[in-house]
């Protein structure tokens, strides 16, 4: 049966690849967010959307914005944390940062984070001299902690409260608090498997050694504080009434930015605005939608802004000082 399995899984990919799959995943999640979208947003009022961005709190917006300040600030150590991991201990903060933050920056908006942000990223690091492997290297680890710390997120809060990922898959709270818990528990059994015994994965020259039992730990907890700060950003935008507690409103944000980040749609654009219409269908929608505005400002526009500034200054820093080397010759 084994073989069988295998031998028809090669012929799948040979005829299709598992990138048509992938594509078709991003199409179905897109067209069922428009369907989701149209329902939801028939009838708004957008007279009442702009007036509920205006009434917002100032100071609301503010400590927002810090949030979101935060969060980008703990994207940097994904790529501090990846150069350690494949031992480029000779970059500095300052490298990784500039790596990290503009990489993230454009690969949120542009969508096909994997191949955007990474492209960013190999333009930064080669001219500090990392190959193409490295880079490869980097986006790998970068990823893994990503993926650890909405594991970790989403496991420990639908254990909580389970009740809100029902709001958006649809399933009885104690699957998705049984889920939950397998979640964690796969989490456990990882760090176990790579606590003592270095674990390599990869063949030739692209072998990846894991990060130990520790420092999964570090990176589960950067993850972590980093979807924290993003909800907390979302969490100071939402109505004041009705009340809803953080953990729930973290809950639904982290399935709508994955929901978001599996569509490929650029900043989950259409998906995660659905999903987080759904989940919070408590909320006033005209109130709610200008929360879900002020949000991609903070969180996507204006970094994207900043990113794009940066990249464009450091390129015409670096052609000013080819040109200058090549005067001097």
């Amino acid at each position: 049966m084994d073989a069988r399995m295998a031998a028809a899984l090669r012929r799948f990919d040979d005829r299709f690849g598992w990138s048509w799959l992938g594509a078709c995943l991003s199409v179905t999640l897109m067209a069922v967010a428009a369907v989701v979208l149209y329902r939801n947003l028939r009838g708004i009022n957008v007279t009442e959307v702009i007036a509920a961005v205006r009434s917002t709190e100032p100071r609301d917006v503010a400590v927002a914005a810090g949030f979101v300040a935060a969060a980008y600030f703990t994207l940097t150590f994904y790529d501090l944390f990846a150069l350690r991991t494949i031992g480029r201990r000779d970059l500095s903060y300052g490298v990784a940062a500039l790596a990290g933050f503009t990489s993230y920056a454009v690969g949120h908006n542009i969508g096909a984070s994997v191949f955007t942000g990474g492209a960013v990223r190999y333009r930064i690091y080669s001219t500090h001299g990392l190959s193409a492997i490295e880079v490869a290297k980097i986006c790998f680890v970068a990823g893994l902690t990503f993926w650890l710390g909405n594991a970790a997120v989403l496991g420990l809060g639908i254990s909580y409260a389970p009740a809100a990922a029902t709001a958006i898959d649809q399933l009885p709270p104690w699957v998705n608090r049984v889920l939950a818990l397998a979640t964690l528990m796969i989490l456990l059994v990882y760090a176990a498997w790579v606590w003592r015994t270095p674990r390599v994965i990869g063949r030739h020259d692209w072998e990846v050694a894991l990060p130990n039992g520790p420092f999964t730990l570090v990176q589960i907890a950067i993850g972590i504080v980093d979807l924290a700060c993003c909800a907390a950003a979302m969490y100071m935008l939402l109505p004041e009434e009705p009340y809803i507690g953080f953990v729930v409103l973290a809950v639904i944000f982290v399935a709508a930015t994955l929901l978001g980040f599996a569509s490929h749609s650029p900043g989950g654009l259409g998906v995660f605005d659905a999903a987080m219409l759904i989940g919070l269908w408590q909320y006033d929608k005209e109130q709610l939608l200008a929360g879900l505005l002020l949000f991609r400002l903070l969180y996507y526009v204006t970094p994207f802004a900043f990113a794009l500034a940066i990249l464009g200054g450091r390129e015409l820093w670096l052609r000013l000082r080819w040109r200058n080397r090549l005067e001097a010759k």
